[in-house]
């Protein structure tokens, strides 16, 4: 008798004590749920590449996120998600759940970075600026040639100039540099070959790689967007009656580091590859990173009779179809002359 009461009582205590697990657990679950990690903004989680589940619940009690790993572990089984998780940097918000931030995890939303390259840069420009980024890990070596540069994106023997597309990339902290540079340049290539494909009517050109030479010249001259395909319309024309384009961003790329910001006469007689004050077409390669819009002013040039312009000093152009006409405006606008 007095063991069977003693079975009872130690069945009982063993139920109650069950039960009790059962609200904790079962309460954890639903903070789980419900209740915010934090009230407003805190530190990313890094997960690192192997990590367990258990390990990162870990962390996030170590942090004060949460109370339970426990519960934070039995609640990624029961969802059965514990081994789907991904590495990498996310975001804590302010009233993010232990739920949403395991969500997070599974589907791989980490927190993404943004590198924008912008229109009329050198290559040179692109990379110090891809250098410098605080997230991207850095792989090519200080001062890397083009070349070596063109053969780490799988493009080997091709020119680094204009072949990367100006766009805002974004991507996750640890992206090396060596990825960004391929993803441009894929883009790129991916965007001239469309273009070149849509072309509105048959051109002077010989082929998709003029075509990005021709908008790296018009994203150089071009002060206001509207005026993108009358300047393409020049140079095409141009190009068409066998006349130099007799374009100064040219000469000045081809001048490089001895240009100092004065572009002099004896720099238009000086010949050398870029100078197209001395020599017909275009030169061997684009000179800057040419946009979207710029490659597509060239593959659509607007019609005309134009073969002359020159700034106004304010971002816009003066138009001539003669050279009696240009000179006019030559006067007026660059040597401040009247009319």
């Amino acid at each position: 008798m007095n063991r069977r009461r003693g079975w009872i009582v130690t069945a009982a205590v063993t139920a109650i004590a069950g039960l009790a697990l059962a609200l904790v657990v079962n309460s954890g679950l639903r903070q789980i749920e419900t209740a915010p990690l934090v009230s407003t903004d805190a530190a990313p989680l890094e997960v690192e590449p192997g990590s367990s589940f258990a390990r990162v619940a870990d962390r996030l009690a170590e942090r004060g996120l949460i109370d339970h790993p426990l519960a934070l572990r039995l609640y990624a089984r029961w969802e059965g998600v514990a081994h789907r998780i991904q590495a990498g940097e996310y975001a804590i918000n302010a009233g993010l759940t232990a739920a949403g931030l395991i969500q997070r995890m599974v589907s791989g939303e980490v927190i993404e970075y943004e590198l924008t390259l912008i229109e009329g840069w050198r290559v040179d420009e692109m990379l110090a600026a891809i250098r410098t980024h605080p997230h991207i890990r850095q792989t090519l070596p200080a001062g890397v040639s083009h070349a070596a540069l063109m053969a780490a994106i799988g493009r080997a023997g091709e020119a680094a100039e204009g072949r990367f597309l100006p766009e805002t990339y974004r991507f996750p902290r640890g992206e090396t540099d060596v990825e960004v540079l391929r993803r441009a340049n894929r883009d790129l290539e991916s965007t001239l070959a469309s273009i070149w494909a849509e072309r509105a009517q048959p051109l002077p050109l010989d082929g998709p790689d003029e075509l990005l030479t021709l908008a790296s010249i018009i994203e150089k001259e071009t002060g206001q967007a509207a005026e993108r395909r009358r300047i393409a319309g020049v140079f095409v024309r141009r190009l068409r009656q066998g006349m130099r384009l007799q374009t100064d961003p040219t000469v000045i790329y081809g001048l490089g580091e001895r240009f100092d910001g004065d572009l002099l006469r004896r720099h238009l007689r000086t010949d050398n590859p870029y100078n197209t004050y001395t020599r017909h077409g275009l030169p061997p390669t684009p000179i800057a990173l040419a946009g979207r819009a710029a490659i597509e002013a060239a593959a659509d040039p607007a019609d005309g009779d134009s073969l002359y312009f020159v700034s106004r000093g304010d971002g816009s152009h003066v138009f001539s179809e003669t050279l009696e006409a240009h000179n006019r405006a030559v006067r007026r606008y660059q040597l401040g002359e009247g009319d």
